[in-house]
């Protein structure tokens, strides 16, 4: 496995846009395109800079079933594919079986597929490239850990079903030829792909930027906080995607122990869910401690900047988080970063230097570091000018610039050895039939798929399961008590 740095620090000659990009057809497919998570932001980012530096590239994502996209955030070039949005998070959507032509076909046959945190539509994607003959080179980035969230939200034994279906789909499908690079975000991912069989020598550690221009202290604002807090109370502020592994459980413990404890504080979350049973059942956690608790809703922006700057610690309860690109965002902000020990965080925060690393299960050590560091202001400070200090080296700049090389050196490693096989390839016309035939069949795997794997995930989102098996137990009941004895 590479050995890289975390925050994709490009080598000194690669300090420019690679030219060998400028013009080539690029397209771009990713699972998530909506403005609420970092994986949304991390793509757009990329996207936007590509086509600055006159990338032909065509954006694919599913249909956003929260909101229509504005005309002018349409891109002529973009592209929605139909599926079903998950019930627990309408944001997101799992795509439809589709064939390869509702992607591209001739003559837009792109010469690299960049595909974003793959899931059901780099998935089919991927299935679909293992079946030609000449593919393009593919570069991949995992951004997120799909096992983790299965084994938080699926009932058991469906958990371990979906832990072992996707570390098997994926390590199958990460082992295709035509993939050239796997970006992973952090140390812990990087074990799970070798877990899971994805080849070593094609993964890159790659970290995520923030915009130091826009998340800043400067952005603090003194009427904000006496809104927050008019009795001057300490300000926690959380800010992530309102879902249930997010680890507001965990948030909810620690906000009722320093309430128990007498500490003053006001606790901001920011975010929401657009599915309001999922919002409300996670808002009458924190019934015992509404005093202290205030919901701000998707904040985005300046409102976001704002909210990050105007409060005081960062508390971070999710262990389900790839990189933790709002761990950054309030580093950048000036706040001191108190996180549960797993995944990307652990990799982002210098334990007592610009923040608290703790174990992920010690509720009792998580609320004692956020008490000592709510009623010592110095080291409030100290911790707030390092956090800032290590946000200032990781720009989106260098990121994009990293992946942009990254995909350069696909499409060389790519030329050359298409070079080597024209030679060696059978007749055009049989390889373009038993292509075509591969992927009929590919498509009916999918079907396949859908059957066994997402039908079940989203039938139980949408809490079909239980009602059903409620309902039968209620009329096995019924008939018991009408049976004579």
């Amino acid at each position: 496995m590479e050995s890289s740095p975390l925050l994709g620090q490009a080598d000194a000659a690669e300090d420019s846009f690679p030219s060998i990009l400028e013009g080539k057809r690029v397209l771009l497919a990713t699972e998530s395109w909506g403005p609420v998570n970092g994986v949304s932001r991390t793509t757009r980012s990329l996207v936007e800079y590509l086509r600055a530096h006159s990338v032909d590239l065509v954006l694919v994502a599913p249909q956003f079933q929260g909101s229509v996209a504005s005309k002018e955030q349409q891109h002529p070039q973009d592209r929605r594919l139909p599926g079903s949005p998950l019930p627990y998070n309408p944001d997101l959507t799992v795509v439809y079986p589709f064939h390869l032509h509702d992607v591209y076909s001739q003559p837009s046959v792109p010469e690299l597929i960049y595909l974003a945190s793959p899931a059901s539509l780099g998935f089919q994607l991927l299935l679909h490239i293992r079946q030609l003959r000449s593919p393009p080179p593919v570069v991949l980035n995992f951004q997120t850990d799909l096992s983790a969230y299965s084994e938080i939200l699926l009932p058991a034994p469906l958990d371990r079903f979906g832990v072992w279906l996707l570390a098997t789909v994926q390590g199958f499908l990460f082992r295709t030829a035509a993939v050239n690079t796997i970006f992973y975000p952090c140390s812990a991912i990087g074990r799970y792909l070798e877990s899971a069989g994805a080849p070593t020598d094609r993964m890159v550690q790659l970290g995520r930027g923030v915009d130091t221009s826009l998340f800043t202290p400067a952005q603090s604002d003194a009427d904000y906080r006496r809104e927050i807090a008019p009795n001057g109370e300490i300000i926690l502020v959380c800010v992530c995607r309102i879902a249930p592994e997010k680890g507001f459980e965990f948030l909810a413990q620690v906000a009722q122990r320093l309430a128990a404890a007498k500490v003053p504080f006001k606790l901001l979350i920011v975010g929401g869910n657009r599915n309001p049973a999922v919002e409300n059942k996670v808002q009458r956690l924190f019934d015992p401690v509404r005093s202290h608790v205030i919901f701000t809703g998707f904040l985005t922006g300046v409102a976001l900047a704002r909210a990050y700057a105007s409060s005081d610690i960062f508390l971070h309860c999710s262990i389900t988080e790839t990189f933790g690109l709002v761990v950054l965002e309030a580093m950048a902000s000036g706040l001191p970063v108190i996180a549960r020990d797993q995944g990307g965080p652990s990799d982002i925060i210098r334990h007592g230097k610009t923040g608290y690393l703790v174990p992920p299960s010690d509720v009792d050590q998580f609320t004692a570091l956020v008490r000592e560091v709510s009623q010592d202001g110095s080291r409030r400070e100290t911790l707030a000018v390092a956090a800032r200090q290590y946000a200032d080296d990781t720009t989106w700049e260098k990121i994009n610039r990293r992946a942009a090389w990254q995909m350069a050196g696909a499409l060389k490693h790519h030329d050359q050895e298409s070079q080597e096989l024209r030679s060696t390839m059978p007749p055009r016309i049989i390889g373009t039939a038993i292509e075509q035939v591969r992927l009929m069949f590919t498509v009916a795997v999918v079907y396949f798929f859908w059957l066994i794997a997402v039908v079940p995930l989203i039938v139980h989102g949408n809490r079909m399961v239980p009602r059903a098996w409620q309902a039968l137990c209620r009329r096995l009941r019924c008939r018991g008590r009408r049976a004579p004895i």
